[in-house]
């Protein structure tokens, strides 16, 4: 796929394609890490960064499998919470323009306690 888009950029621009057109969607979150432990009377902020790749147009942030947050900033952070004790999982999952998940997606569970 990446080659057919290398094609297309060199047809239409007449160059090789910007990196983030040519790059496969990713998700990256790097704060909280897996297993970090948090206050339940804190918030936890997210720190993300997401490359849509062709078939994405955004993100989501999940709690627990329910969606939190719209994310339309591809690199930043995002305070969700406070959180009830227990281990929550966080996601942040890539969508197209109709908020539909394309699969590309990062998790990591925080313990609150």
């Amino acid at each position: 796929m990446r080659l057919f888009y290398a094609f297309l950029a060199l047809l239409v621009f007449g160059g090789p394609v910007p990196a983030a057109l040519a790059a496969d969607a990713s998700v990256t979150i790097s704060s909280p890490r897996e297993g970090a432990k948090s206050s339940p009377k804190r918030e936890v902020d997210i720190v993300y960064e997401v490359t849509p790749g062709p078939n994405g147009n955004h993100a989501h942030l999940y709690v627990d499998g329910g969606e939190a947050v719209v994310l339309r900033a591809l690199k930043g952070s995002q305070a969700v919470g406070p959180l009830a004790v227990g281990v929550h999982e966080i996601c942040i999952k890539v969508v197209n323009k109709a908020h539909t998940p394309i699969g590309t997606q990062a998790c990591v569970n925080v313990n609150i306690e």
